[in-house]
This record gives C-alpha cells, sequence and structure tokens, in this order.
C-alpha cells in the first residue's frame, strides 16, 4: 500500500481508466480499487458474495505468481540499475510465460483458439 501511495499508482490507473484489482489490505483506497468483500460481523458471506471473492482471487492469482517468480530471482533481487531498465525486464521475462499460459498472442492481445 505504501508503494501505491508514494508512486500514486491507484490514482494514475484512475486517470487512465485501468481498473484496480487488490487484496484486502487495498480495502478503503478508493472507489476505483475492488477488493474482496468483508464478512459483516457475526454474518457469514452470501453465495454471489463468495462467488465474487472467489472471481477476484482467480484474476489476481496470475500477477500474484508472476510477482513471487520475479522475487525468487537474483537480478531483481540484488538489481543496480533504475527501476525503468528492471520494469522492461521484467516485462520481457512475463510476457512469454503468460502468453503461453494465457493463450494470447503477443502483437495483439487476441486469445488462440485451440480447435
Amino acid at each position: 500500500m505504501t508503494a501505491a501511495r508514494t508512486h500514486r499508482i491507484i490514482r494514475i490507473c484512475e486517470r487512465q481508466g485501468i481498473p484496480v484489482l487488490a487484496d484486502r489490505a487495498y480495502m478503503g483506497a478508493g472507489p476505483w480499487v475492488t477488493t474482496p468483500l468483508r464478512r459483516p460481523p457475526g454474518r457469514d458471506l452470501t453465495p454471489t458474495q463468495q462467488t465474487v471473492n472467489r472471481a477476484l482471487s482467480a484474476a489476481r492469482a496470475p500477477v500474484e505468481r508472476g510477482v513471487a517468480q520475479l522475487k525468487s530471482w537474483r537480478i531483481f533481487r540484488k538489481a543496480r540499475c533504475s527501476p525503468n531498465r528492471m520494469s522492461s525486464i521484467a516485462a520481457a521475462v512475463l510476457t512469454p510465460g503468460d502468453c503461453k499460459t494465457f493463450g494470447v498472442t503477443p502483437d495483439h492481445g487476441r486469445c488462440i483458439d485451440d480447435q
């Protein structure tokens, strides 16, 4: 949350019309940030609310795995170059795997038909 505030990431996404999916740490960060629904005191979530939370978790999972993978690489733990350069390296590393995993063509962002 501190990094998002420091670098104004949420504000930038809002201006650009990019939706933000986040975990519970970002609750209250603003109307543009979608976080899991909390269980009301003394009550359970409805089946619909549980489905919404599961869908949000499923949408966030690939990003979480990508970040975890990057954190495990020494180049990202011991980097001594500009953050802009590291962003380019991260994009280059994640793109091929993401395209394969999600069936997306890197040039057009369209799904690849397996049939």
